[in-house]
């Protein structure tokens, strides 16, 4: 590829497969509690969803984090679980102990007929950073994957091992499978609506993997994930698309041959030289630095970024943590991790 044909801002060229000597960095939950300005705008939407559903609230508090630090991305503010809300599920949010579903056992209380003027909100706010956010930060959509997000419907909430969601699928096979197939078309529909409203890159979060093996990984992540992907192409998207299955016990060059993803995000967990070797020189890789470590700061977190940037050159990598980053983190340290990835050593 000649460089007159590659994308002005970094991380689509990095999506494209080139290798930038300074990689592109971005933070998942960049936009949140470990941010004043995010606490204050929260206050002023009066909860969590309210500020979901508020494209003008939604839109300041993506902003917040690019506006500070100059990330080269920038990730739609939402929730993997709206599209359950979308679909007729009751959603709330218990103060300090995170989101609560009414239960259910298959799709009979669902419909597809609303999600997207239920949505219709989210893609609004997509829309508004695409003409508001500088023109060199790319803007990525991103849904929950179908299996992460079939386990908080089933159980009602996060559980430690999946278990409701694994007993239904082993109890009544149809029953589960009619919940998947539910979330692949709903998810086809909302990915498609946040790539038309002005979303660059997708990203497909599957929080839950590390809890499927074998057959049932196949099943339940592998293929609704692929269905996806395909589904967006059929479609006419082209937009790359970052598949996240954290802690996955499986060959990552099989689960990326198999979904059909433009990147792989890597948790915290990861070895970046042994999935490098897996998945060849030009699967993007994303991650994997550990969210603690940025927490902590000083010589560690110096040495953890070195190390990482170590294994990545010459490669095409989005500098990113291994996880979401935590609300304890001290916002200086952030910064300190961007000068030292972009060596600014005055910072």
């Amino acid at each position: 590829m000649s460089s007159t044909s590659l994308p002005k801002k970094k991380l689509l060229r990095v999506l494209q497969g080139h290798s930038e000597a300074v990689p592109p960095i971005w933070l998942m939950r960049q936009a949140g509690r470990y941010l004043p300005e995010y606490r204050a705008t929260r206050e002023q939407a009066g909860g969590f969803l309210d500020l979901c559903y508020s494209p003008e609230l939604a839109e300041e508090v993506t902003l917040q984090p690019v506006r500070r630090y100059g990330f080269d991305a920038s990730i739609l503010f939402a929730d993997i679980l709206l599209i359950p809300q979308a679909l007729g599920q009751d959603l709330w949010f218990e103060t300090g102990e995170g989101p609560r579903l009414t239960p259910i056992e298959n799709a009979d209380s669902l419909s597809r007929a609303g999600v997207m003027i239920h949505l219709a909100p989210i893609c609004e706010t997509v829309a508004r950073l695409s003409k508001s956010l500088p023109e060199e930060t790319t803007l990525i959509g991103f849904a929950g994957a179908p299996w992460t997000v079939a386990s908080y419907m089933v159980a009602g909430r996060g559980t430690p091992d999946q278990a409701p969601a694994r007993d239904l699928a082993a109890r009544d096979l149809a029953a589960f499978q009619s919940i998947i197939d539910m979330l692949v078309a709903a998810t086809i529909d909302y990915l498609e609506a946040q790539a038309l409203a002005g979303a660059e890159v997708l990203q497909l979060f599957e929080s839950w993997a590390a809890s499927l093996e074998g057959d049932e990984f196949e099943r339940w992540c592998v293929a609704p994930v692929a269905a996806i992907i395909q589904g967006l192409r059929a479609r006419g998207i082209d937009a790359p698309i970052i598949a996240f299955p954290r802690a996955a016990k499986t060959h990552m060059g099989a689960y990326c041959a198999a979904v059909g993803c433009d990147g792989l995000g890597l948790d915290t967990s990861a070895d970046i030289a042994a999935v490098r070797a897996e998945v060849g020189d030009d699967m993007v890789l994303q991650g994997n630095l550990d969210p603690q470590i940025l927490v902590r700061g000083g010589a560690e977190l110096e040495t953890a970024i070195a190390d990482i940037l170590a294994q990545i050159d010459n490669t095409p990598h989005i500098f990113n943590l291994g996880h979401g980053i935590v609300p304890q983190t001290p916002p200086a340290h952030v910064s300190r991790l961007i000068a030292l990835i972009r060596g600014d050593e005055t910072a």
